[in-house]
């Protein structure tokens, strides 16, 4: 509780710094509509932030909820069909690009241009280049920054005279010599690992952190998910056949219901301390101060990566070993490419709207993204927002004053860092289908491998004839003209 105080005290001074961006009582009678995902993890926050905002402007913001699977449709039916009851998104950055490809974005750009609080160079290059910008323009603005990590808990390792993963092969070693332990002192056998694996819902997310590293060796550029030249999927080969089988794997030291498992649910067995290892967002450094975590307070640690020491030869699509010609920013042998997942959560405005709306809208979201409600806002674990500016990223004095130990705040900044400069960082979907390609192709034949009901390699053959189906639905060079927007120049 007492750190809850500390960050609505903060929040409100903060309010009271940033006025400026519109005066009391301009937007008396303006309503925003906003569509994001439920519960206090996004959607949480927005509303806090929209009291501030409705008392400092007039304007009122009103959240509208719905699951995760259905945010992008609802958005997408909504804007294209003209009902406009949506006046902002705030959805995966990567989703923007279908969805601005139809017209349907409001450019961001001009109202940046006479924004005097945003302080655009501030927000980490990756974030403001690939996040926010479609063709060169300003079409959203984040109030998130993801990546996936793996977290380990220091004391259980050391325990066990063990060291953090650097291979996938090696979590898996390291999950399977430390399973059923007793990890929070309350005498029932703890798990291995720990990750969120139902369909309909973020597992997919959590493979291509798996994949990345197996299939991409060149730079960012390079990709991991098609051949950038001609957008023929490069899925149905022994990468990514490794990848899911380690993932599935996994499964053996994790909890019984883990299939079922969303993102909260293994939130809540981690921050209960019954989790060895776990892939996920920034999320889990901030949880781990709360109240009921006490179990693994300062003792998960983050990775900005892990690795594999073969890699793929596309042009067979077989495994071979790591070297300076096929992993060329190998570091030791291990071939490291960290996971943008999702790329973060960002806010985009109907380019329907009314001209008040549009203008209501933006100052909204640049309130959010600002440094002075957004610095807050990140370390506070239950409102989902991860670091993505370069203050929230090189100063630990936010950090600690919101209750990390030094040493946490240092290796949790430390491996987002680490993740953001390494040149092989991987980028997730950013062309039109993205949710399609990954949201309903990935996430139900992994679903179905998971349990049972397909082979891996009928799962990887299904997924390339539905991301091919994909491809040829937006028409093969438009996709390739999009893919070579959202990576650069392919190699």
């Amino acid at each position: 509780m007492k750190k809850l105080l500390v960050g609505a005290l903060a929040a409100t001074t903060a309010l009271c710094g940033s006025v400026g961006l519109a005066s009391a009582g301009e937007y008396d009678g303006v309503t925003i509509n906003i569509l994001t995902r439920p519960g206090p993890v996004i959607a949480g926050r927005i509303k806090d932030r929209g009291a501030e905002f409705e008392k400092a402007t007039g304007a009122k913001i009103v959240v509208n909820e719905v699951p995760f699977a259905e945010i992008f449709q609802k958005i997408q039916t909504d804007w294209t069909t003209g009902t406009n009851s949506i006046d902002v998104g705030v959805f995966a950055a990567g989703w923007g690009v279908e969805l601005d490809a139809a017209g349907l974005l409001e450019d961001m750009d001009p109202y940046i241009a006479k924004d005097t609080k945003l302080d655009p160079a501030d927000i980490a290059p990756y974030f403001r280049e690939f996040g926010q910008k479609i063709g060169g323009k300003t079409k959203m603005l984040m109030l998130d920054g993801d990546f996936q990590m793996v977290y380990y808990r220091t004391d259980i390792l050391a325990k066990n005279n063990l060291q953090p993963p650097k291979t996938w092969e090696d979590y898996v070693a390291v999950a399977a010599a430390i399973n059923g332990q007793d990890m929070n002192g309350d005498g029932q056998a703890d798990y291995g690992s720990c990750i969120f694996k139902k369909r309909n819902a973020q597992s997919y997310f959590a493979i291509q952190t798996v994949a990345a590293s197996f299939v991409q060796t060149k730079g960012t550029a390079q990709g991991f998910h098609f051949d950038n030249a001609t957008m023929n999927p490069i899925v149905n080969n022994e990468a990514w056949k490794k990848a899911f089988e380690l993932y599935k794997e996994t499964g053996k030291y994790g909890p019984p219901e883990e299939l079922n498992h969303d993102i909260g649910d293994t939130r809540a067995v981690v921050k209960a301390g019954r989790c060895g290892l776990t892939i996920d967002w920034g999320d889990p450094g901030p949880l781990q101060i709360e109240a009921d975590a006490g179990a693994i307070k300062g003792k998960l640690y983050a990775l900005a990566a892990v690795g594999t020491k073969e890699v793929l030869d596309r042009a067979t699509g077989k495994l071979v070993p790591v070297s300076a010609e096929t992993a060329p920013y190998a570091i030791d042998g291990v071939n490291y490419a960290p996971f943008a997942a999702f790329g973060g959560w960002a806010g985009a405005i109907n380019a329907k709207a009314d001209a008040k709306k549009k203008q209501a809208s933006y100052d909204f979201l640049s309130y959010m993204n600002q440094a002075a409600q957004s610095n807050v806002d990140v370390t506070l674990g239950w409102t989902g927002y991860n670091a993505y500016r370069l203050s929230q990223l090189t100063n630990l004095e936010p950090w600690e004053k919101a209750g990390f130990p030094k040493e946490l705040a240092e290796n949790y900044l430390g491996a987002i860092n680490g993740a953001l400069n390494n040149p092989n960082m991987a980028s997730d979907f950013k062309i039109p289908g993205a949710q399609s390609y990954s949201g309903i192709v990935l996430d139900r034949e992994l679903a179905r491998y998971l349990a049972g009901e397909i082979t891996v390699d009928e799962a990887l053959k299904n997924i390339e004839d539905g991301w091919n189906e994909i491809t040829d639905d937006f028409g093969r060079d438009n996709q390739i003209a999009a893919q070579g927007l959202a990576l650069g120049a392919s190699q």
